[in-house]
């Protein structure tokens, strides 16, 4: 991977931290604590990880400000977290490739592509779509007819962007995303399902990143939206008419149903299962393999369960089920009780 040398000053400056030690030492690389060696950058945040950063062979720590961390070089910042991830963008930039088109790429003639822009091997650009500047379109990718992808997005091998969809700027989908298949809509009749209308769009506005094989359903009338910002990990579902907000993040294999309302700021866990016309609030978070009932209003606050219930209360029915064993058989004791007093009492009116 392609790095990039900077100076450990010119690394704080970028994220506002404060030098300790020097200075002007230089950094090419992102690093864990155990793996640094010599040219790396590291960080630590949590204190029960001091010794360990103190003896770390990294050319600079990342550290919390005023931490006991007795290295040469560090920098200090308030969220070593996100300063490393900052200092990594700048140290580990994404591959630049040139303003190519492959010769087996298929590009019709009513397409309005940038002049910088790349396309790879076998990527297919259908009738009236519009790619904007410094955007990669790399192999197998199909973009089909009347479709808007933004400036400097990266489109991975083998994503499918369907006809009439728009995509915004700075937008990253990675191999296998699928946006704009028709939604699951069918209305039952006397001898079977009939396809409801599957006609509407997909809008996936700026910095939003999708992980791999994940795919956003068009609108059956209308649109489904993904907000500025959020990230979606690999193999989420988003359903037809689902309209995500802004900065939400959904980890890996959850499935949302039609018509969901998901708003900004949101934090939604792995696996978890959406019923259809669902709103979770803003600041609601989610936990994984939570189940959530169709209709239901999710509120703000952290959320477990299935279905889902307040993590405090979830916290206790889990201490129950766990004495449920024990109960049992204390049950069966009392049961072999009433049983023996049942028959001391028989015996006694006898």
């Amino acid at each position: 991977m392609k790095s990039i040398e900077k100076s450990v000053a010119e690394l704080s400056a970028l994220v506002g931290g404060q030098v300790v030690g020097d200075g002007d030492r230089k950094v090419r690389r992102v690093a864990s604590l155990n793996t640094a060696s010599e040219g790396d950058i590291a960080y630590v945040e949590d204190e029960k990880l001091f010794p360990a950063a103190t003896a770390s062979q990294a050319s600079c720590l990342i550290t919390p400000e005023r931490a006991s961390v007795d290295v040469p070089c560090r920098i200090e910042v308030k969220n070593p977290k996100l300063g490393f991830a900052l200092i990594a963008e700048v140290l580990h930039p994404p591959k630049a490739r040139p303003a190519i088109t492959h010769p087996s790429a298929i590009i019709a003639e009513t397409a309005k592509l940038a002049a910088d822009v790349f396309i790879g091997a076998f990527v297919c650009v259908g009738e009236n779509s519009i790619v904007g500047s410094h955007t990669q379109i790399r192999a197998g990718a199909k973009i089909g007819d009347g479709v808007k992808v933004g400036n400097d997005c990266v489109i991975h091998p083998n994503v499918f962007l369907e006809d009439g969809v728009s995509v915004g700027n700075r937008v990253i989908l990675h191999a296998g995303v699928v946006i704009g298949a028709d939604g699951f809509g069918y209305v039952r009749g006397d001898m079977g399902y009939h396809k409801f209308p599957q006609i509407g769009t997909v809008v996936i506005e700026d910095d939003v990143e999708l992980g791999a094989n994940t795919t956003i359903d068009r609108g059956a009338l209308g649109r489904t939206r993904i907000g500025k910002g959020t990230k979606l990990d690999n193999m989420v579902h988003v359903g037809h008419n689902c309209d995500i907000g802004e900065r939400v993040v959904i980890a890996a294999q959850t499935g949302i149903s039609g018509s969901v309302t998901i708003e900004d700021d949101c934090v939604i866990g792995g696996q978890v299962g959406f019923g259809d016309h669902i709103r979770v609030q803003s600041g609601a978070v989610i936990g994984s393999k939570a189940g959530v009932l169709p209709g239901k209003i999710v509120r703000p606050g952290v959320w477990w369960g299935i279905p889902i219930q307040p993590l405090d209360e979830y916290k206790r029915l889990n201490a129950h089920l766990g004495r449920v064993p024990q109960m049992r058989e204390e049950l069966r004791l009392l049961q072999e009780r009433v049983r023996l007093l049942e028959d001391q009492l028989l015996a006694g009116d006898e």
